[in-house]
């Protein structure tokens, strides 16, 4: 792929431009505060979401971080900026940690001893998203050291006096999954102090994601983790089951069909991604996708086909093998990457955007991406490279919410009764949209192998 430079705006251009986004910010922030509703639960059937009885098309974006800000209130107005930004983009599903376990702001300071102020902050953050017609993707764990994870939950467990091995006992060993279970019960049983409404009965919330990114070192057929996910799955279920569930895969392929293994990206990671998926109460799979990272010093055109064929693998196979919806979840390009271009950004970042509306075009099962990640202003410490402040990266706004336009308008083409899920690939007159985008910093590790 072919280097290209930054854009290069006039002073007079850039206010222009910003000053555009702002009325349409102001406009979609009257619209979405006065006029969005959360009137119903997204559902799943065979390979659509549904809300409301028709098709759920969607762009969305992650921001780990805003329980962990919210527990600051002095620091809440950065949520509210960035749901604002985001509502005015288009932008109608957020991911977001609803974990915190030990260390600084702990939702969970210890196994089944939990921070109340910090519970109040994932409250006003859900307040909040509902406010601005934003629904909610909520993750119960991390499979890393940031913000707890695994890594201490095992810890706890060594404190509690159980023989731990490795990180990986989280996945098999009775304490530990027993301290999953409890947060699983306190998160979904919460009832909200702002909205009087329990979180399972929240239709704001999307889906759970039972853990962030799975790896698991000690199997990796896969095997392992699919004990865990049929496990806690069921549980989760047990107690809500008005939600969908999705466990946080980044789709790495494993032994249950071996030759699928040659689309990973030179390793696995202890997960395969059709067995796991097949889980019954999952309802539909994620992957995630980083070939800056894992592809680390290849080209830039090794990474965008290997990004190309990552995506349609997953497709296929959620269409034609799991019968599931399926959800580009996380990704990004860093700005910190070698010979990094704000075009160069756009460029890929527009070709996943494309493959996403044109897979949900036509042949339905992917439901939207979420890119990584979109921060507030003020908040350099969670750079990570990937990271995009809406309100001053116009171009990137632009990006974004032409992708929403599109998404939306492809929702709304597939409602039309007579097309019942068939015969819409004609349709969408090819208008082009500009959009693009980044994402965190102090969010969790490092993707490699």
């Amino acid at each position: 792929m072919s280097k290209f430079n930054n854009f290069s705006y006039t002073s007079f251009t850039r206010g222009i431009i910003s000053i555009f986004f702002l009325l349409i910010s102001q406009v979609c922030e009257a619209r979405s505060v006065t006029t969005t509703t959360h009137s119903g639960f997204v559902r799943t059937q065979n390979t659509q979401f549904l809300l409301n009885g028709s098709p759920f098309l969607f762009n969305g974006f992650n921001s780990y971080w805003m329980m962990h800000v919210a527990a600051d209130p002095t620091e809440r107005y950065k949520i509210s900026d960035v749901f604002r930004d985001a509502s005015a983009a288009g932008l109608t599903v957020c991911r977001t940690w609803a974990f915190s376990d030990g260390g600084d702001r702990a939702l969970q300071i210890s196994p089944s001893v939990y921070d109340e102020r910090v519970f109040q902050a994932l409250d006003f953050v859900i307040s909040e998203a509902h406010k601005y017609g934003i629904r909610l993707i909520l993750s119960l764990v991390n499979n890393y050291n940031d913000y707890g994870g695994r890594p201490q939950y095992a810890q706890w467990g060594r404190n509690a006096g159980v023989q731990i091995t490795s990180d990986d006992d989280f996945y098999t060993n009775p304490v530990l999954k027993g301290y999953y279970k409890n947060h699983v019960k306190r998160v979904l049983t919460r009832f909200n102090t702002v909205t009087k409404v329990a979180y399972k009965d929240d239709p704001t919330i999307m889906a759970w994601e039972l853990i962030n990114e799975p790896r698991c070192k000690i199997d990796y057929s896969g095997r392992t983790v699919q004990g865990w996910v049929q496990e806690m799955a069921t549980y989760t279920k047990s107690i809500d089951n008005k939600h969908l569930l999705e466990i946080g895969m980044e789709g790495f392929y494993g032994d249950s069909m071996p030759e699928k293994k040659q689309n990973n990206p030179g390793y696995q990671v202890g997960t395969d991604f059709i067995s796991n998926n097949l889980v019954k109460e999952i309802d539909f799979a994620t992957i995630h996708a980083y070939p800056d990272i894992w592809l680390s010093g290849q080209s830039d055109y090794a990474q965008l086909a290997f990004m190309q064929r990552w995506m349609t693998s997953h497709w296929t196979d959620s269409k034609t093998i799991l019968k599931k919806p399926l959800v580009f979840a996380e990704f990004g390009k860093s700005n910190k990457d070698q010979g990094y271009s704000l075009n160069g950004r756009n460029l890929y970042m527009n070709t996943v955007y494309r493959n996403i509306y044109n897979f949900a075009r036509t042949g339905g099962t992917m439901g939207g991406g979420l890119v990584w990640q979109i921060v507030a202003e003020g908040m350099e410490s969670y750079y990570d490279g990937y990271e995009i402040v809406l309100s001053t990266n116009p171009t990137t706004a632009g990006l974004i919410a032409g992708q929403s336009h599109k998404m939306a308008a492809l929702g709304h083409m597939l409602s039309r009764p007579h097309n019942e899920g068939h015969g819409h690939h004609h349709l969408l007159n090819g208008k082009k949209h500009g959009h693009r985008f980044n994402r965190p910093s102090n969010r969790r590790h490092r993707h490699g192998p």
